[in-house]
């Protein structure tokens, strides 16, 4: 029979050995994950070295505010892709950020309802479909009804590709929230309503901006649905009926022209979408999430129930 100091050794033995092993499994699962960061990091890391590379040559103040020259002379710039590219996003987000935030609400705190049920079946099988398949949708519906490409329906072809994304990250972020956040609220006599918008959307914002500029990155970047909606212009936006330009487009169109100047176009017109976007992101985040007086949802839940932060 071992006395007490022969098992303390003992297990002070089994422990070291133990815990060796388990530093050992650590560093290697480390290793991995970040050989996996790494191989997944290269590739993107390239594309966007080859397109600061080739972009760069090319930006410039013309680049920036003038209209598009002839193709193939390396005059004129992509100014009116660039003001048809915000304009987009701003009406497509007008359209499917609502629309989005509302049924990821809805499915979040109605999970077990048919109309939530159904609400999830239809964003999964929304976000399954290929873009091209809405630009059809927006074709048939809206340019052949109006008989001309118009902002109506490229909007609403990318809202329709927008809000899936949307509704599933408010979806996710509303379900991190815990639950006493809503038990409190409940215990306090405050209506399920404000509950929901004024404590768990301030709790689960940064998930929600993080969904909503995901899916402006996304819908900033397709071109299909804009071919056979928007169709392209080489003038300023006119108007909501009217056909316009925007980035995706004009990058698609550069590159299929046989001249030198119009690829080097095309590299400079990917450069500034992919600063747009970043910028957009940086600024929407900062906003939202830093701007002063800004607080997290302790506080949005202090001064909603009257007391003091």
């Amino acid at each position: 029979m071992l006395s007490n100091s022969e098992r303390r050794l003992e297990f002070r033995n089994y422990f070291q050995d133990n815990l060796g092993k388990r530093m050992v499994t650590d560093k290697i699962v480390k290793i991995i994950v970040i050989s996996c960061v790494v191989i997944a990091i290269i590739p993107l890391g390239s594309i966007l070295a080859d397109v600061v590379r080739m972009g760069i040559e090319i930006i410039s103040f013309e680049f920036l505010t003038a209209l598009p020259g002839a193709a193939g002379s390396g005059d004129g710039g992509i100014a009116n892709s660039i003001q048809g590219t915000f304009i987009m996003i701003g009406m497509t987000s007008v359209i499917g950020i609502p629309i989005g935030v509302l049924s990821g609400i809805y499915v979040s705190e109605y999970a077990n309802s048919r109309v939530g049920k159904m609400i999830r079946f239809f964003n999964d099988v929304m976000m399954q479909f290929p873009s091209i398949v809405f630009g059809i949708f927006a074709f048939l519906f809206i340019v052949l009804v109006l008989g001309k490409f118009n902002l109506w329906a490229g909007a609403v072809a990318l809202s329709l590709i927008m809000f899936p994304i949307i509704a599933r990250t408010t979806e996710e972020a509303l379900k991190l929230i815990p639950d006493t956040y809503r038990e409190a609220g409940h215990a306090l006599g405050l209506p399920k309503a404000v509950v929901t918008v004024k404590i768990l959307l301030s709790a689960a914002k940064g998930g929600i901006i993080t969904g909503i500029m995901l899916a402006v990155a996304r819908i900033a970047g397709e071109t299909a649905p804009l071919i056979m909606t928007i169709l392209g212009s080489k003038g300023w936006f006119r108007g909501t009926e009217t056909a316009m330009d925007a980035l995706p487009l004009t990058i698609w169109r550069l590159s299929l022209l046989p001249y030198d100047e119009a690829v080097m176009f095309g590299w400079g017109a990917a450069l500034v979408l992919i600063t747009i976007l970043l910028a957009l992101n940086m600024s929407v985040r900062y906003l939202v999430l830093h701007r002063k007086g800004g607080s997290g949802s302790l506080g949005m839940f202090m001064r909603i129930t009257g007391g003091k932060k």
